[in-house]
């Protein structure tokens, strides 16, 4: 085989797989386009955003370097103040001031000449004040130490003007620099602005004639080829789809074209012959038609003082509604669980001791908050309950879902019960009773079911009470509701008294992911 005839195989095949052959060539195009895209703006985001970060941090020097300037001159004033004070009442204590003051001078003026060691005319400055300051601890401060100084021989003032002059210098100097450095920062802030303009303008550009392109491309002939197939349907099989392309449509039309045309002649051919095969014809064209077709972040900045100090009795109070908040997302993400509630059981469950008057409280507290007022339910939970083991977090939910839909129902003004006790000695029975309107019979085998409305609640997911009933089947228990017309309604569960392998109870040998082992009999109480 020759060189030439492999390339023109080749060839052959490629053109087969050219993006003029397919359908959704400008979608290939345009998605490649796309990825270059954010690749480049991936590129130049990276570039801005070190720019940004180099213009703050040349931003933030300044605001340093002012403020050590400022530092270095208040020590100086302190070690001056302190050797006055020193020589006109000899109080020692002032001599130990001094000398904090001066090493505190000294920490600065090395900072600052740090800060500043690439800014030569600002080294300069700093030599100027350091010169001045020996200048002053020479001739002032060591005869004031030795006795030796006049009370009326002040030259601090003398030597400390030109000091102030040249911190003032210092800072004007840095004031200069610091409003170009924040213009750059501000130039930069608005760059990456546009940019993010920029990105949205042509993503929705990218996704406007992304659209266009498929209604253009399928929309229209998946359209056309509907009304067509319709005409062919009803016998007008001299309309043709006319589609020249090359794309798949294209070849379709081609196909489906000749397709019409053969049967078009075969029908006058047969016409004269045969009915039947007119009619078998008929039928054929008609089953040639082509069928087509988802609250973190307030509480935390108040906490942290973002709108203004907060006492401690409402930090308690935040605290709690933050914890409250935070419960409330655990569970809301564990809405999930109905997934696997159904493909095998709690399998995720971590299994622990009840603690009735905690989940039973801190229901009701939910429950207030989400409906934004007092809910004064009555709690009777019998004495001496033996322990029983399960996800404190599911059986509060349960509890909490039962208690919401009896306040959605409940008149303000009616009493709504949560009653914790033992039933037949190897089950604790939980039961809210309402006195809301009642479920009809014909509704409640219904009400456990997935996706229908539980009582009083509108625009949900139906799936509250469906989980419930998958919580409590996973902790191996039983869900009913008793209700009569006009006299309310009792939603109860039932869970099992776990038992150790030695028979005592209200201690369970379960874990994570592991039920307590239930032995027959009845546990001690």
């Amino acid at each position: 085989m020759s060189l030439m005839s492999v390339f023109k195989k080749w060839r052959s095949r490629l053109r087969q797989f050219s993006l003029k052959n397919r359908l959704f060539a400008p979608l290939y195009l345009s998605c490649l386009l796309l990825i270059l895209f954010l690749i480049v703006q991936g590129c130049l985001n990276l570039l801005v955003e070190n720019l940004h970060q180099q213009a703050f941090s040349w931003v933030t020097h300044s605001l340093l370097v002012e403020q050590k300037t400022e530092q270095l001159l208040s020590h100086a004033l302190d070690q001056q103040t302190s050797i006055r004070g020193y020589l006109i009442t000899k109080d020692k204590e002032l001599l130990d001031n001094y000398d904090r003051a001066n090493n505190a001078f000294h920490s600065s003026f090395k900072s600052l000449k740090t800060l500043t060691k690439g800014d030569q005319s600002q080294l300069e400055q700093l030599q100027v004040i350091k010169s001045i300051h020996t200048i002053w601890q020479d001739s002032f401060v060591q005869s004031v130490i030795a006795g030796t100084a006049s009370k009326t021989y002040l030259p601090g003032k003398i030597l400390f003007d030109p000091m102030r002059d040249v911190v003032k210098t210092m800072l004007q100097h840095e004031e200069k620099i610091l409003s170009q450095r924040q213009q750059q920062l501000q130039q930069i802030s608005q760059i990456k602005a546009a940019l993010e303009v920029f990105n949205v303008f042509i993503a929705s550009v990218g996704v406007s004639w992304n659209l266009w392109l498929l209604r253009k491309r399928v929309e229209i002939p998946l359209r056309h080829l509907t009304q067509v197939s319709q005409a062919w349907r009803a016998g007008k099989l001299e309309i043709r789809l006319g589609y020249t392309t090359s794309d798949e449509i294209g070849r379709l039309a081609s196909v489906l074209d000749e397709m019409a045309a053969e049967i078009r002649q075969r029908q006058e051919y047969s016409q004269m012959r045969n009915q039947q095969l007119e009619d078998l014809i008929s039928a054929l064209s008609h089953d040639l038609r082509t069928p087509l077709l988802a609250t973190r972040n307030t509480l935390r900045p108040m906490l942290n003082g973002a709108f203004g100090s907060v006492d401690e009795t409402w930090r308690e109070i935040l605290e709690e509604y933050r914890q409250s908040n935070e419960q409330l997302l655990k569970l809301v993400d564990n809405l999930l669980d109905v997934s696997r509630y159904e493909a095998g059981g709690g399998q995720h469950l971590n299994w622990e001791p009840l603690d009735w008057a905690k989940i039973c409280s801190q229901a009701v507290e939910l429950i207030c908050q989400i409906h934004a007022r007092q809910l004064t339910p009555t709690i009777y939970i019998a004495a001496s309950l033996p322990t029983v083991y399960g996800d404190q977090l599911e059986i509060q939910r349960v509890v909490q879902n039962l208690l919401d839909n009896a306040a959605r129902v409940s008149p303000p003004d009616q009493e709504i019960t949560i009653k914790v006790s033992l039933l037949g000695g190897d089950r604790i029975k939980v039961s809210v009773r309402d006195r809301g309107p009642g479920v009809p019979p014909h509704e409640k085998d219904k009400l456990f079911h997935r996706f229908i409305q539980g009582r009083g609640r509108r625009g949900g997911a139906g799936l509250g009470l469906y989980l419930c009933r998958q919580i409590v089947v996973a902790h191996r228990g039983t869900i009913e509701v008793d209700s009569q017309l006009g006299e309310g309604s009792t939603f109860w569960f039932t869970l099992p008294v776990s038992l150790t392998f030695d028979g005592e109870a209200g201690v369970g040998t379960g874990g994570f992911g592991n039920p307590p082992v239930q032995k027959s009999g009845v546990g001690g109480v």
